[in-house]
This record gives structure tokens, C-alpha cells and sequence, in this order.
């Protein structure tokens, strides 16, 4: 879902982080000379061998350095940030062996701080719509800030994804990456207890980047819904529409929003509607249909409930995306129940990236693997209740290919 905020909407985000129009004055950035490609060209010269190096990326205006991290084996390349523990690239080859990066995203800090709609970000404390910003547990009733209409949206208005995040290298004979941790305080954005959360991305030498969420509550109970909004272009980041990416989606169910893109509370077949990718379809060959979903939508921007059963590692099949000019695949396996499809509506070309090239609608996808939207305030909805003494973990893993 973006689920994109409207640019104006952005901006006064920005501005709660006392960014606003001088964003670009305000935070200084080093991207030009630590994220090139030379430079990643540089590292991984053959399949199988691990890398890792940090870059600085920037400083925010209260002072905090932020970095970029980028892991290579040789073949796939991943670039991440401090801030908001934020995928920035990701470089794979096409089936002729030229790479390229297919994640949005962009190649300066105050871009990030002031517009960017949760590209490549790590999302929490609640992934996806709060109806209203409201919620109870145990009889106590909580208001998050709302930013997304009159809903509460990925946490609030200065949620993870605007925080800059402790990290570690991670480094082993079979994957290489960081783990990033970020202590939320109990009250802020208005969610109860101390959340401390550790985010572990790792590639291996099969082309696997695995993320590894954990979380644990000290003081009171909370809410948690973790997840990552990578968006991607198979055929390329600024390539154009993904109207004819293939997707194939495990999932015979959905769950129907309002005009606020909250659920309704029905789970719903996709059986007979422009919803079913049981079966491989292109991602615009229904797009454009008159299914009041996709009106209310502007497109998919839909929560799928995840068929079959989780296999001893509690991990199953969610999707599989291919690109047939260029030949890429991502396939997604995950823990969670649900996954958010969202199409790239509200992307309008007001952002540009790190290819310098706008951004429009239906430029891209993200898929986020999650617990249900507004799950608090659905009792049929599977719980993303924390408590103290309890362990919050999660994983979900894209492996990238080429067919």
C-alpha cells in the first residue's frame, strides 16, 4: 500500500520533523559520492563471495550521521539506510546477465526526510491503517496521530520509518547483511510500552535476502505490526509501468476496504473478481476494470490473506512476480498471514529517484507481508496484540531470479 501519502500530506509530515521546504538546506547528504554504481560495481567481482561495506550517507539537522550499508554476493546487491532502516537498492541481473537496480528510492537524505512515500522502509510500530487512529486493549483506549485522512497510517506521523536506527554487521560463511535496532518509548506516537525492535536483513549465496523481525514490550501491553515497503520495477527503477509484470499470488481470500481503505471486516473470495492471482495474470490485464474495490482503490492497494499451511518452519509461499521482457523474478515466502498488494496508485511523477527519473502511477509494486490492517478493532482478524514477557518475531524472504 503506499500506501502513499498525498505530496502536500508528506510535506506537513516533513514538517512535524521541523523539515518542511528547507529540508533540502536543513539535513546535509554524502549520497553523490557513496552510492554509485562504480562503487557497487566494485565489490562481489564473482558470484558467491560475501561483502559488506559502510558509506556515510548524511546528517539529519539535529546532528545524528546516518549511513548506507551495502551487502553483495556477487550477484545481487543491497543497499540499505540507517534511516528508517531503509532499503535503498537493489541491484539483480536480467537473463542476459545485466544488472540493475529495481527498487525505488532515492540518492539524497533530505529527499527521504521530506517526500519520500515509505520507500524501501522498515514500518512500525503498526504497518498498514488504523481506523481513525483509535484502539483498546484490555479496556484502555489509545489515539495514534492520524496522517492518512482520519486514519492512522505505517505508525503515526513520525512512525519507523523516520527514525534513524542503530546497526551491526552481520557476517557469516553463508549470508552477509546488518541487524537494525530501534528502542520506541512507551507513548510515543501514542502506542503503550517500551518496544524494543531488532530488524536482521541478510543475502545469501542463492540470492535469498531474508528479513528477520523481533520484538519485545517492557511496562505495558501493545500493538505490533512489522513489516518492510520495498517497491519494485522488475524491468528497472524508473522503467515505466509493471502493467505487464506476471504476478502469482497465494491467496483465496481478501479483505474488502471502505472508502478510507480501512476493512470492513469481511473476508472475501477473490474467486470471480479482478482480485484472483491464483493462477500467474498480468498485473494490468484487470486493472483498469469497474470492480467498486479497484474504484475505491484507485487500483490494488488490498490486503490478501495467505492459503495452505505454514511448513515446519512456519514459512509458506505468498507470490511469485516475473517480468518476461527482462526475465527478473522475485518470489516471496513469509510467516505472516497477510500480505498488502498495492500497485503504485498514488505515485503521480511528483518524485523523482535515484535513475533522476519521475516516478508515475503504476510505476511500481509493493507487497508487504504483515498481520491484517486495523486488526485491533477486528476480533475476526488474527491478534497483533504484544505483551510483556511474550516475543514478537517474524520473517519474510524475497529471493530474486530470472526466468
Amino acid at each position: 500500500m503506499p500506501d502513499h501519502l498525498p505530496r502536500r500530506q508528506v510535506l506537513r509530515t516533513a514538517g512535524a520533523l521541523g523539515l518542511g521546504a528547507a529540508a533540502a538546506g536543513a539535513l546535509t547528504s554524502t549520497a553523490e559520492a557513496s552510492s554509485t554504481p562504480d562503487r557497487l560495481a566494485s565489490m562481489g567481482a564473482h558470484h558467491g563471495k560475501l561483502e559488506i561495506r559502510k558509506d556515510p550517507f548524511g546528517t539529519t539537522p539535529d546532528g545524528r550521521k546516518v549511513d548506507v550499508y551495502t551487502f553483495t554476493n556477487g550477484r545481487v546487491t543491497i543497499s540499505m539506510l540507517t534511516w528508517g532502516a531503509t532499503i535503498q537498492r537493489v541491484e539483480t541481473p536480467n537473463r542476459r546477465g545485466r544488472v540493475e537496480n529495481i527498487s525505488l528510492g532515492f540518492d539524497n537524505l533530505p529527499d527521504y526526510a521530506a517526500l519520500s512515500p515509505y520507500f524501501g522502509a522498515t514500518i512500525g510500530r503498526y504497518g498498514n491503517r488504523i481506523a481513525k487512529g483509535q484502539f483498546s486493549i484490555d479496556g484502555t483506549k489509545y489515539q495514534i496521530p492520524v496522517n492518512n485522512g482520519e486514519n492512522a497510517l505505517h505508525g503515526g506521523t513520525i512512525g519507523f520509518d523516520k527514525r534513524v536506527w542503530s546497526a551491526k554487521t552481520v557476517q557469516t560463511a553463508k549470508a552477509v547483511g546488518v541487524a537494525f535496532t530501534y528502542i520506541s518509548p512507551d507513548g510515543e506516537m501514542g502506542f503503550p510500552g517500551e518496544l524494543t525492535t531488532t530488524v536482521t536483513y541478510t543475502l545469501d549465496r542463492e540470492d535469498n535476502l531474508r528479513i528477520d523481525y523481533h520484538a519485545t514490550v517492557k511496562g505495558k501491553p501493545t500493538i505490533v505490526n512489522l513489516t518492510n515497503h520495498v517497491y519494485f520495477n522488475l524491468a528497472g527503477e524508473g522503467s515505466g509501468s509493471i502493467d505487464d509484470h506476471v504476478l502469482q499470488l497465494n491467496a483465496p481470500k481478501y479483505t474488502p476496504v471502505d472508502e478510507g481503505l480501512i476493512p470492513t471486516g469481511e473476508i472475501a473470495p477473490v474467486a470471480g473478481t479482478p482480485f484472483d492471482f491464483t493462477k500467474p495474470t498480468a498485473i494490468g490485464a484487470r486493472l483498469r476494470g469497474d470492480h467498486p474495490q479497484l474504484v475505491v482503490g484507485r487500483g490494488y492497494d488490498h490486503n490478501f490473506v495467505l492459503g495452505g499451511q505454514p511448513g515446519h518452519d512456519g514459512m509458506r509461499f505468498a507470490a511469485r512476480f516475473w517480468e518476461p521482457e527482462e526475465g527478473r523474478t522475485v518470489t516471496v515466502h513469509t510467516t505472516e498471514p497477510g500480505a498488502q498488494f498495492y500497485s503504485g496508485n498514488f505515485l503521480d511523477g511528483t518524485f523523482r529517484g535515484i535513475g533522476h527519473k519521475a516516478y508515475r502511477q503504476g510505476d511500481a509494486f509493493a507487497f508487504e507481508t504483515q498481520h491484517f490492517p486495523d486488526s485491533p478493532n477486528h476480533p475476526n482478524f488474527p491478534s497483533t496484540v504484544l505483551r510483556p514477557g511474550q516475543t514478537y518475531k517474524s520473517t519474510t524472504v524475497y529471493t530474486f531470479g530470472t526466468k
